[in-house]
């Protein structure tokens, strides 16, 4: 394989081509076991999102459009229509069931859900050409590794405005393909430029309880799988699309950074840096809920008890859930944090089932409104790296405590463990009948030995 050269500098590889020389190189061996096994923890995680997901109004939307527009058969498993398709539609339509509940992954640093647009396109296409478990973690963590970096070298400024996991996630989900595809390193420069210049997702949405959340990571993982295949059959793409003169870093951030797409390739592995999420919500709401959760069991509080809740935030969390006032549907409702912190006081869990009553409860209303947001510099200083969480509690006969949370609960330093895992697996799968027990206790044995998979066969048994 030749490698790529920047034409300014002869002898040095740009970032996008090492990026893409790195994802089309990578082996399984040389993935370390730790790695390897974090990928299939997050493999069942997001699994278990997606048959959550399966049944809510916007996703079925979605479902329908691809029903119409795709294939009445193919090797694909469409989680949602529960038939087989093009690895296309099954890619889309299965990225949009795995956002909606807000129970998938995030990287920390890059603020990037990487699951919800990596491992549907990665499935999708793995059962399509017959692809083995092995070939699968390797893609994954190709779009991972990608993803992410992509996601730090955008920055705080590109969050702001920008959905990352729409942005980003559409080069992440062309990568994990292309690494299945076997893209030679130019062919997945290709790839990494047709992805990066159809990167979308936008904020605004939130204003209006909007179903866009869905479509981006339908779009991220459907456009992204586009481009692999494209780059396969000779198509180009631009070849600095991320740190070029008119490229993602250019239009979409304020303070990217090149250097961070190329951080320690090869040796840190970033997805060994990826967060579980324990409350159905937003992550930004995370900290807060377990600095409460912590306050309430600490000094015996009921909901009753309290007067007020300060939550000392990082200012991501202001542009994000500051728009959300009075949500309007269950999902605007997990963006809010007033929602998300009653929710813990008066039902110690932010779950799905908690949510689903929630928008009609009063006394969830009533507690919201006496949530406040405020900039914390030290939160704000430590973000996006650490996600920090601190609550100031005053109670109704005046006493007033502090609360702080430094790993909310599903960080790398306080993560799920494989039992917890299958626990919330158990819990998402069956979720509105979603699926049967027997079902979701089959496919954790199915991903728990995914890698002796010479080929990868469909992931849910039928009922």
């Amino acid at each position: 394989m030749t490698a790529l050269r920047s034409p300014s500098a002869p002898s040095v590889l740009h970032p996008s081509a090492e990026l893409a020389k790195f994802a089309s190189g990578l082996n399984f061996a040389d993935i370390p076991e730790s790695v390897a096994s974090r990928c299939e923890d997050l493999l069942l995680d997001t699994m278990a999102s997606i048959l959550a997901g399966s049944t809510a109004r916007p996703v079925k939307a979605i479902a329908k459009y691809a029903e119409l527009m795709g294939p009445a058969n193919g090797q694909s498993e469409d989680y949602v229509n529960r038939h087989l398709t093009s690895p296309m539609f099954a890619a889309m339509v299965n990225a949009a069931a795995a956002h909606v509940v807000e129970q998938d992954d995030v990287h920390n640093g890059s603020v990037f859900h990487p699951a919800a647009v990596v491992f549907p396109p990665a499935i999708a296409v793995a059962q399509a050409i017959g692809a083995s478990g092995k070939e699968l973690i390797t893609a994954a963590v190709a779009g991972y590794e990608v993803g992410i970096r992509i996601g730090e070298f955008l920055g705080r400024s590109h969050y702001k405005i920008f959905h990352t996991t729409g942005t980003a996630g559409t080069v992440a989900a062309a990568v994990t393909v292309g690494r299945l595809l076997k893209l030679n390193p130019e062919q997945m420069l290709n790839a990494i430029g047709s992805g990066g210049t159809q990167a979308a997702g936008l904020w605004e949405f939130l204003r209006d309880a909007a179903d866009s959340k869905q479509l981006h990571t339908a779009h991220a993982a459907a456009s992204g799988l586009t481009a692999a295949y494209l780059a396969q059959d000779g198509f180009t793409g631009a070849r600095r699309i991320l740190e070029g003169l008119q490229g993602m870093g250019a239009g979409m951030s304020l303070d990217a950074d090149p250097a961070k797409l190329v951080d320690r390739l090869g040796t840190r592995w970033a997805l060994a840096e990826t967060s579980f999420k324990y409350h159905a919500s937003c992550r930004h709401t995370h900290p807060a809920a377990d600095a409460l959760q912590f306050v309430m069991r600490e000094h015996g509080l009921k909901a009753s008890d309290i007067a007020s809740v300060i939550t000392r935030v990082h200012q991501g969390a202001i542009d994000v859930l500051g728009p959300v006032t009075d949500p309007q549907t269950v999902h605007q409702s997990k963006f809010s944090m007033g929602t998300v912190l009653a929710l813990i006081a008066l039902k110690n869990s932010a779950d799905l089932a908690n949510f689903d009553r929630a928008l009609k409860d009063q006394e969830v209303a009533a507690f919201r409104d006496l949530v406040t947001m405020e900039l914390d510099e030290e939160v704000d200083t430590a973000y996006p790296q650490r996600w920090i969480g601190k609550v100031t509690v005053k109670t109704r006969d005046g006493r007033v405590f502090e609360g702080r949370v430094d790993e909310p609960k599903g960080d790398p330093g306080n993560t799920l463990s494989r039992p917890e895992i299958e626990d919330k697996s158990m819990r998402l799968g069956t979720y509105l009948g979603a699926a049967t027990d027997n079902q979701v206790k089959q496919l954790i044995q199915t991903v728990w030995n995914i890698r002796k998979q010479d080929k990868l066969g469909p992931l849910l048994a039928k009922p």
